[in-house]
């Protein structure tokens, strides 16, 4: 059985989830990994390096430049005739490209796949995460996005694949690059990060982040926040974690005033070790917890950086 990993990249570098689902393309097969984009040989470099990759493909050209799923679709969908299945991670990318290639083969995606037990069956978390279904595919062709929290990331190193060009694909010429903004920050990516310290509507304002800003700094580990914490305009949307945000599964989780609805809890309750700080002791944070600390977080918050500042 042949698989098809897409790569997800900046032109520059390979991104850490690709890892995460050349490890799942692997339980399925052969893995080949297609790079699409614009002058991102460094990106074929590193694919290739990958243990596991059998064969990097790569299509140059300026129309993947941005990753536009309308101009990498038409890509896949031509070279899926040789694969028995298409994986990508279900990050914004995959998400947004796999839907538009399961379509057009006329197949029934399988999304968000935490396991793979064989060439056909999947299980799948459901309802926020709180059940996990399994499922069986009739589809000779499969189109799959992973859970990156749910696999082990690939070897970065190790590997020798073979490099074969392929030729771009022509795509309807009805979407254009306008532009995009980014949020830049020294600390590490959040679903990258082995310890993220987040906070929810506890933290009463946007101010009051920088305390978790200045643990994370300390730690060496990321940001993040409830959804209720980023709909009150707290902090922007890419610090959001749970169903509606983003999949995190970090060494340690550390939650800082989130109750602990089960919508912020589907996106982190894989973490390997959770503390959770809340004054409200029937939070349901404490029910996943690992430790839990009853207190004031402007208390205990302040008195964590003191001791970590003394480390």
């Amino acid at each position: 059985m042949a698989v098809l990993v897409i790569a997800e990249h900046d032109n520059a570098a390979l991104k850490p989830s690709t890892l995460n689902a050349i490890t799942a393309g692997a339980q399925l097969g052969e893995v080949h990994v297609l790079v699409a984009g614009s002058g991102a040989s460094a990106v074929a470099d590193a694919a290739k390096q990958v243990a596991g990759v059998a064969k990097v493909l790569v299509a140059d050209d300026a129309a993947y430049k941005n990753g536009l799923a309308e101009a990498v679709t038409p890509l896949v969908v031509g070279l899926a005739a040789n694969y028995d299945a298409v994986v990508a991670t279900a990050t914004a990318v995959g998400k947004n490209l796999l839907p538009r290639v399961a379509a057009l083969l006329d197949v029934q995606q399988i999304s968000e796949a935490v396991k793979i037990v064989d060439k056909d069956t999947f299980v799948r978390p459901i309802y926020a995460g709180n059940a996990l279904a399994t499922v069986k595919s009739s589809d000779a062709k499969k189109v799959i996005t992973v859970r990156a929290t749910a696999f082990d990331v690939a070897a970065a190193t190790g590997g020798s694949a073979a490099v074969e060009t392929v030729s771009a694909t022509p795509a309807a010429d009805k979407t254009s690059y306008v532009g995009a903004e980014l949020s830049k920050s020294e600390r590490p990516e959040l679903t990258a990060a082995r310890i993220v310290i987040s906070g929810g509507r506890g933290m009463q304002n946007g101010e009051n982040f920088h305390m978790l800003e200045e643990i994370a700094d300390k730690l060496g580990g990321a940001v993040g926040a409830s959804r209720a914490a980023v709909d009150a305009g707290f902090v922007p949307n890419d610090y959001q974690v749970g169903q509606t945000g983003k999949i995190v599964a970090p060494d340690l989780y550390i939650a800082v005033g989130i109750s602990g609805a089960i919508q912020h809890l589907a996106g982190m309750k894989d973490s390997k070790v959770i503390v959770a700080i809340n004054k409200d002791e029937e939070a349901p944070i404490f029910q996943i917890a690992d430790y839990g600390l009853v207190a004031d977080l402007f208390k205990a918050v302040p008195e964590l950086k003191a001791e970590l500042d003394k480390a």
